[in-house]
């Protein structure tokens, strides 16, 4: 009899949880994604780049996806190697920069973040780290460069961010700006990146130019540093 009985309740639960079922909650993420952004320098002859995200430049923000945010909270790691920096210089620009997004956005968007002369940054394929690194970038007035995996499809509700990767090109000369109006400022640089690593998009259009979101930068500049009206609007109605 019991053995009738359990025949009975596994019939009855294949009848109510098929594969089709299973297949349909997966796909509603839609497939993992990589969206890279790449920070070029200001110049009289810089060219617009393609978009990956959305924006509405009247409101002066946009994100990489509707909906599309933390919903975990990962450490990241931080390595000096190649930049010729102080490595407390280097974590302080970073945690200074996650810091800024925080307090608007929340504080369980980003975890803590590690000196580790190991981590390897890599924007080939997700390898649960995010990482920050330094080196040469190989193409003309390339700033910065992050890397983003996650899913983008789907209903909003269910896209999420899994993993980033942030790179700066040593072919510019890093430092502190207030110090030094010649070097490309790093806290400047990294605040903008991490903006993008939270889930946001780049802005282009003139009217949005002074928003820490805006896409160029230029040696000395250190404006991105605190967030303007558009990314405080922009960061909260992601988060809160």
């Amino acid at each position: 009899m019991k053995i009738s009985f359990v025949i009975f309740f596994l019939i009855l639960v294949t009848l109510f949880v098929t594969p089709s079922t299973i297949a349909k909650d997966v796909e509603d993420k839609g497939p993992l994604t990589k969206i890279t952004y790449i920070h070029y320098k200001k110049s009289p002859n810089a060219v617009k780049p393609a978009e990956p995200g959305k924006t509405k430049p009247s409101l002066c923000y946009g994100y990489l996806a509707k909906g599309a945010k933390w919903k975990t909270t990962e450490n990241y790691f931080v390595n000096p190697l190649s930049s010729s920096l102080d490595p407390n210089f280097i974590l302080q620009s970073i945690t200074g920069g996650v810091s800024t997004w925080e307090a608007y956005g929340g504080s369980a968007i980003f975890g803590e973040g590690i000196l580790d002369t190991s981590a390897v940054y890599d924007d080939s394929l997700p390898d649960g780290d995010n990482v920050v690194g330094f080196g040469s970038y190989p193409t003309d007035n390339v700033i910065a460069v992050t890397n983003i995996w996650g899913y983008f499809g789907g209903a909003p509700q269910t896209r999420e961010l899994v993993e980033w990767d942030m790179f700066f090109n040593t072919r510019y000369y890093w430092g502190d700006a207030t110090q030094n109006s010649t070097l490309m400022d790093l806290p400047n640089i990294a605040t903008h990146e991490l903006g993008h690593s939270a889930g946001m998009n780049d802005l282009y259009t003139t009217t949005c130019s002074a928003e820490t979101m805006y896409g160029y930068s230029s040696e000395g500049e250190i404006s991105k540093r605190d967030l303007s009206p558009g990314d405080i609007q922009g960061i909260t109605n992601l988060y809160r």
